[in-house]
């Protein structure tokens, strides 16, 4: 209970009723005091003046924080090896060689109508609206683009017949720059604006107000506000961290300060070794003659002294102090502590960005082969995080379904048909027992083949294609081989040809 003071039994004798109300406030804010300091993170103490607890919303952190982290993450990624490196580790693994579109449908003739125009277009660079890349390099380039600016905007282009492309439709990957982030609060036909984001009354996004170049443009920036650009017409990707969120934040962000400061150490513990080595040796003055620097011989050939220090330093230089000096050689400094720490940092940032320290520095030092395998398992699970609760959601859903729109305008049929997408393999760690497994669980009934060989990277119906293709050629040649297990069961031995089956003809008596 809170001790009362001389004040409290004042206004309790004057006013009674204040007086109890007071004292029961103060009783209540003690036992929040008490409570709160059960939890020693959420306690007010000297240990914790530091932290910075502010009570807001996801939007309210990155309003005026997220462009600074853009152009800072930047900055490291174009000076920082190792943020180069993460920026480069994250889209080669989850992207890699591109997450495949496959076209299904009941009738094979639309199938592979529509499988030619994905083909076509989306696989060449006719899809890049600036011609440069295909369906898979932009998907890397907007995997890239999360990753340094913590968010991504693809913008759908609408093509007339006469651009001559296979389906009128073009991809245009755009920075969050182009966002007009002023265009924020309500608006004036009823709906709210965050951060150059509109949103209906029902929170839907029904539009984007876009700048027609980069702000950053040396051609000079001459755009003043976002034009307004429907929602249908851009799709927005980026990792969300917290519920209400609508901007991205990058990747960089808890590991910015450590990528500087490590490379401040570095330089400095570089500097430092570059001076020491410069000093090779000093020649000191004994106190028998008066002290001066050494100059080249002058015009007359007298040799000439000056006072000015010396400003600047070369390797295995010689400075001169004066006359009847005596000569000690240097020591450079040696720095033991300098690569465990470095090491250490570096691991932190690893785990800040979420990838492993062995692929983010190529140091291998002390991996095993049981340590590897966790590593990159739980790499994997990150990985396909990213993959399908971002990037294929986020980006490849609205892109297949512009997709469908414009192969409906082309064909003039509505014939119905899926899309689906199939990741990049997964490079196995011990492909011999990796491959028994998948075997063991396709057999046990755990697993479908089909599942498998998408875990593989590779389309289940095009395998299939493959193998009857290599088959009917064996046959036609009359070859029998080790992969055939029609013919070769996995211990060598010749299988049982099933009842009515036709050798092929052969030129032997």
């Amino acid at each position: 209970m809170a001790k009362e003071n001389w004040l409290d039994r004042a206004i309790s004798f004057a006013f009674p009723s204040i007086g109890a109300a007071r004292m029961d406030a103060r009783a209540r804010i003690a036992r929040a005091d008490r409570i709160r300091n059960l939890f020693e993170g959420a306690s007010r103490s000297r240990r914790t003046d530091g932290w910075r607890a502010v009570t807001t919303d996801a939007n309210a952190e990155t309003f005026l924080a997220n462009g600074r982290l853009r152009d800072v993450a930047r900055d490291l990624v174009r000076n920082n090896a190792f943020a180069a490196r993460a920026k480069a580790v994250i889209p080669a693994n989850v992207v890699g060689a591109g997450i495949v579109l496959s076209v299904k449908a009941a009738r094979q003739q639309r199938q592979d109508r529509v499988k030619g125009l994905i083909r076509d277009h989306f696989e060449t660079t006719a899809i890049d609206a600036d011609g440069r890349l295909n369906i898979y390099g932009l998907q890397a380039l907007a995997m890239a683009t999360i990753v340094e600016a913590g968010e991504v905007l693809i913008r759908r282009r609408v093509r007339r017949a006469e651009d001559g492309l296979q389906l009128p439709l073009q991809l245009q990957v755009l920075e969050p720059d182009f966002l007009d982030t002023n265009v924020d609060g309500p608006l004036g036909n009823g709906n709210y604006a965050v951060q150059g984001i509109e949103f209906d009354l029902r929170g839907q996004r029904v539009a984007y107000y876009l700048f027609d170049q980069h702000p950053g443009d040396m051609r000079g920036f001459s755009g003043y506000r976002g034009n307004r650009v429907s929602a249908d017409f851009v799709t927005h990707v980026y990792r969300v961290d917290r519920p209400g969120q609508v901007r991205g934040v990058t990747w960089f962000a808890p590991v910015i300060t450590r990528l500087h400061d490590l490379a401040d150490l570095s330089d400095a513990q570089l500097m430092k070794q570059k001076i020491a080595a410069c000093f090779a040796a000093f020649i000191k003055d004994n106190g028998q003659g008066e002290s001066y620097v050494q100059q080249p011989a002058g015009p007359d050939g007298a040799p000439s002294t000056s006072a000015y220090p010396i400003e600047a330093f070369e390797p295995g230089m010689i400075e001169r102090l004066g006359e009847g000096e005596d000569i000690s050689f240097a020591s450079p400094p040696q720095s033991q502590d300098f690569a465990p720490y470095s090491m250490l940092v570096l691991r932190e940032i690893a785990t800040g960005m979420n990838i492993p320290y062995e692929a983010m520095t190529g140091d291998l030092t002390g991996v095993n082969f049981s340590s590897g395998r966790m590593g990159w398992l739980e790499f994997q699970r990150a990985i396909e995080g990213w993959r399908w609760n971002m990037l294929i959601p986020g980006m490849m859903d609205p892109v297949m379904r512009w997709g469908n729109e414009a192969v409906r305008a082309v064909t003039m049929s509505s014939e119905p048909y899926r899309i689906e997408c199939t990741p990049p393999r997964r490079e196995m760690i011990d492909p011999a027992n990796d491959i028994k497994a998948a075997q063991q669980a396709i057999r046990s009934g755990l697993s479908s083949r089909s599942s498998e060989v998408r875990k593989l990277g590779y389309e289940p119906e095009e395998i299939d294609a493959e193998i009857k293709a290599d088959n009917d050629r064996a046959d036609r040649f009359g070859l029998v081989l080790d992969s055939d297990p029609r013919k070769t069961s996995a211990a060598g031995l010749t299988q049982a040809r099933p009842e009515n089956t036709v050798l092929p003809p052969t030129n032997l008596q």
